[in-house]
């Protein structure tokens, strides 16, 4: 299994003592937690997208750019890009631009988002959110992969002069994922492009989600694609990752962040079911506990999910340092023995995006990781 990092960077408040962090300093914690997920081994690192609600993530691209600088083998993700939204031709250049910058090391996930009122800020119509996602898409992958297009369709301008975005990805189209929430539409688009899919496997049980993922199987197969380059990511739970020597601990430490942080969430339609931490930890996708107590989780989901790529995303309304620490058990204790009771050739030499020209290095031994780590103290 691959692993990368999650931030679809909230700016809230410390449920419990009511602190938060500036707005600079947080969008700089996203830059420096990338840096140091990189000297830690992850395989990725996600900057999510949203335009209403308590985010900072409007602007993904800047950030990605800003995490280009100061890495150079993680790749870089995106979780997910509101492509329903946005102007592809825009998002075909900005994404490549940072394609350019990381020298081939862009992956995108795009989405019709999950948050509703970022339709009538852009001047949309919600109803149309899935054509729009599938007329976008469409114009996206031909702007990545053609010269000259010219192109009409509903919901943009036409392009009835042959249209070269510039510049051009680095070498070739970077892989496209479809983000996969709440129903069987992004699967079947996924399905239907030969695409990955990626499970936000966030609020809902986990049966919910395996319907979303057997019906991408079932598209994928129908559709006549490769099942070897059929891959599937998963994220883990609204609560995020805590780490703690005994589950118990952990449970302790973190119960009441994460009971105030859901009782302050009240989206209609959109709230979790897992309201107490130990309702989280025993039957959600949070991955809260010992190190043994969140592999034997990953490994769960993994005989239910079959996923590649395991996504996390750290409590931010923690203080920073505690989120490293976090990070580095979850590197050290918890990735490991993941990655050897379920390899996958996502990013090997299987893949066909696995040799995109110095995107990746071959995974580095634990001593390595260590070694690493011993840098970021």
């Amino acid at each position: 299994m691959k692993f990368q990092v999650l931030d679809i960077i909230p700016h809230l408040k410390n449920p419990l003592t009511g602190e938060i962090v500036s707005t600079a300093d947080r969008l700089n914690q996203v830059v420096e937690t990338a840096r140091r997920a990189e000297a830690l081994g992850f395989d990725g690192f996600s900057v999510g997208e949203r335009h209403a609600g308590e985010f900072i993530s409007s602007s993904p691209t800047t950030v990605l750019a800003a995490i280009a600088a100061v890495t150079d083998r993680i790749r870089l993700h995106t979780g997910v890009t509101v492509l329903s939204v946005l102007d592809p031709v825009r998002v075909a250049e900005d994404y490549a631009t940072i394609d350019q910058l990381s020298r081939g090391r862009l992956e995108i996930t795009i989405g019709k988002g999950n948050e509703v009122l970022q339709y009538p800020l852009f001047g949309l119509d919600l109803a149309d959110q899935w054509d729009l996602l599938a007329e976008k898409y469409e114009l996206l992958r031909r702007l990545w992969r053609e010269d000259g297009v010219t192109w009409s369709g509903r919901f943009r301008a036409p392009l009835a002069e042959p249209t070269t975005t510039t510049p051009r990805p680095f070498d070739g189209p970077p892989r496209i994922w479809h983000g996969s929430a709440t129903t069987l539409t992004s699967a079947a688009l996924a399905g239907k492009w030969g695409d990955p899919l990626f499970t936000a496997n966030a609020i809902q049980p986990r049966e919910n989600y395996a319907v979303l993922i057997d019906h991408y199987r079932e598209e994928y197969g129908r559709h006549g694609h490769d099942p070897r380059q059929q891959y599937v990511g998963s994220g883990c739970g609204a609560g995020g990752v805590f780490i703690a020597d005994t589950t118990q601990e952990a449970v302790r430490q973190f119960g009441p962040v994460y009971e105030a942080l859901t009782a302050n969430r009240n989206v209609p339609g959109n709230n979790s079911p897992f309201r107490d931490i130990q309702h989280a930890v025993a039957e959600g996708p949070a991955l809260v506990g010992s190190p043994e107590q969140v592999i034997d989780k990953i490994l769960s989901y993994h005989a239910l999910y079959g996923h590649d790529l395991q996504s996390i995303s750290l409590p931010t309304t923690l203080p920073f340092e505690q989120q490293l620490e976090i990070l580095e058990r979850f590197a050290l204790e918890v990735i490991p023995a993941v990655r050897a009771a379920a390899p996958t050739t996502l990013w090997e030499d299987g893949d066909p995006y696995g040799n995109r020209p110095e995107s990746t290095r071959s995974n580095q031994s634990a001593n390595v990781i260590r070694s690493e780590n011993a840098l970021v103290h």
